[in-house]
């Protein structure tokens, strides 16, 4: 008897244990079913929400519509006229050309000897100039950052930005009259007793004609996002630092690189995704160059130019085009990817 009322308590055991694990689960799907449903209303309220406020403000969002616009027709449209790459195209026809070529314009532009001296010149001339301008823009920067009288400073950012806003047509006369043969820099020269420098007609003299005139037109302009980066930089972190007996090497540092790393990271990011790129290095370097520095100032740019309009052959141009795009895709993705690593913060 003993024994079996034993093994009775033991089954009312494991019943009430079972009923309690039944009760905490049905508990749980109830909990869950109503996490749903509140998620759900939470979902339905923050649409009404949002329907609510794009009907009262839709004034301000209706400015949108214009540059939307202006991406659609002007730059995702045209993307279809890349298709002309892989077709043999004539001007007039259709963009979707006579008949099919596949590869074969990507693979004439590889085993051509000028497009891959325009692809090393291009990659020079960026490099360089991304060692120089890079840097220096940061500590041009960081020098405003540090000028305490206010009038001094506007002074200093008002010369340093005009350059910015001169055209590049104009800015190529400046350099041209610069470096002419009887130009300010060769009567120097003379006077000395040097003698008369064909600059602009040397290949070799080409890369810092472009790099020097580069960082006078920009300089200024790109301390810009660093200034408004670091105008975000609260006072208290400076004058716990002043306190505690940091002096200002230490303090920017410490404390003024530190907190504007985000945005030295995003713009290094896109002056890498950029080094095959042209960019407006186009228009200066198609006033400057001639036929006789080719070999150092021929970019990919010019290159497209001149087989696509001066040559006509728009096919083989659009070809070297895309691949100049796929190069700079590799580049960006590989940047960020790296600055996520090293330092947390990237495009993506």
């Amino acid at each position: 008897m003993i024994v079996y009322r034993k093994i009775l308590i033991i089954e009312r055991k494991f019943k009430i244990k079972g009923t309690a694990q039944n009760m905490d689960t049905k508990n749980q799907k109830m909990q869950n079913q109503g996490n749903q449903l509140t998620s759900g209303r939470g979902a339905i309220n923050r649409r009404m929400g949002m329907a609510k406020h794009l009907k009262q403000n839709w004034q301000l969002y209706s400015f949108m519509l214009v540059p939307i616009v202006y991406y659609i027709i002007f730059r995702y449209v045209p993307m279809a006229g890349n298709i002309i790459g892989f077709r043999r195209y004539r001007a007039g026809s259709s963009i979707f050309g006579d008949e099919w070529s596949g590869l074969k314009y990507f693979k004439q532009f590889i085993s051509d000897q000028s497009f891959w001296r325009a692809f090393r010149n291009t990659l020079s001339l960026n490099i360089v100039y991304l060692l120089f301008r890079f840097p220096m823009t940061l500590i041009f920067a960081l020098l405003l950052n540090e000028i305490r009288n206010i009038h001094w400073k506007k002074f200093v950012q008002t010369v340093s930005y005009l350059p910015h806003f001169i055209s590049v047509v104009i800015v190529t006369g400046m350099i041209r009259e610069l470096i002419s043969a009887n130009g300010p820099l060769n009567r120097i020269i003379t006077y000395f007793g040097g003698d008369v420098t064909y600059f602009i007609a040397l290949p070799e003299w080409f890369m810092t004609i472009f790099v020097v005139s580069g960082l006078w037109q920009s300089l200024g302009w790109g301390t810009i996002l660093y200034l408004a980066a670091m105008s975000n930089i609260s006072p208290n972190l400076y004058e716990a630092a002043e306190i505690d007996g940091a002096n200002h090497f230490q303090r920017v540092w410490h404390i003024t690189i530190p907190s504007i790393l985000p945005t030295i990271t995003t713009l290094l990011i896109l002056d890498v995704g950029g080094l095959v790129g042209s960019g407006m290095a186009f228009e200066k370097v198609y006033l400057l160059y001639n036929p006789m520095i080719y070999e150092t100032a021929d970019i990919i740019s010019t290159y497209v130019f001149r087989m696509g309009l001066d040559s006509g052959n728009y096919s083989y141009a659009t070809a070297v085009g895309l691949f100049e795009g796929l190069i700079n895709l590799v580049l960006l993705t590989i940047a960020n990817v790296t600055s996520k690593r090293i330092t947390n913060s990237g495009l993506w």
